[in-house]
């Protein structure tokens, strides 16, 4: 019997109503067959710094490394903050890509945002992007997700209710599981 493909979760966000936290419960709810996913949340990270990490790293940080390591594939959800990648995003991948043994390389990535406005998190995913071609992480290119006007997508409860928003999270999951399957037969 062939194991399942293994997802790690990350949003962006550290709020509670989080359009791009209920985008990712949504993601997990929406897995192919063969797939499964757990969450990781950032709030416990500790801001970077070098000092803290050269005295060993925090326990919250090494979890992370770990589960990144651990996953298939990584699934990144994230808001756009003035025009690019949340700082509790930005300081977490700071962090789980130090040496050694940064566990981005060759790991399958998709990215995919949810935003009020217009634009979908579209600067936050190619900031994103850039970063991780520095740590070769193996970006899914398509389908790109980048859900604009969240806020009729989701319901009070953070429930996505729009049908093709729906259908978008479902083929970038499918790319997802089949990216990581090719990479893995190289």
């Amino acid at each position: 019997m062939v194991r399942p493909l293994h997802i790690l979760g990350i949003s962006g966000s550290l709020r509670k109503k989080s359009y791009n936290t209920a985008a990712l419960r949504a993601a997990g709810q929406l897995l192919p067959d063969g797939v499964t996913m757990e969450t990781f949340d950032l709030a416990p990270i500790p801001i970077y710094n070098d000092d803290v990490r050269e005295q060993g790293l925090p326990q919250p940080v090494q979890q992370l490394r770990e589960k990144i390591a651990a996953a298939d594939a990584l699934l990144i959800v994230s808001p756009e903050y003035n025009y690019s990648i949340p700082g509790p995003l930005k300081n977490a991948i700071d962090w789980a890509s130090r040496p050694p043994s940064q566990p981005f390389d060759g790991k399958p990535i998709a990215i995919m945002g949810a935003s009020p406005g217009v634009i979908g998190t579209a600067r936050c995913q190619y900031h994103l992007r850039q970063v991780f071609v520095f740590l070769n992480g193996m970006l899914l290119n398509k389908p790109e997700v980048m859900i604009s006007l969240a806020g009729a997508k989701f319901d009070e409860q953070g429930n996505l209710t729009d049908g093709p928003t729906r259908e978008y999270i479902q083929k970038l999951l499918a790319a997802l599981a089949a990216w990581t399957h090719r990479l893995k037969q190289d």
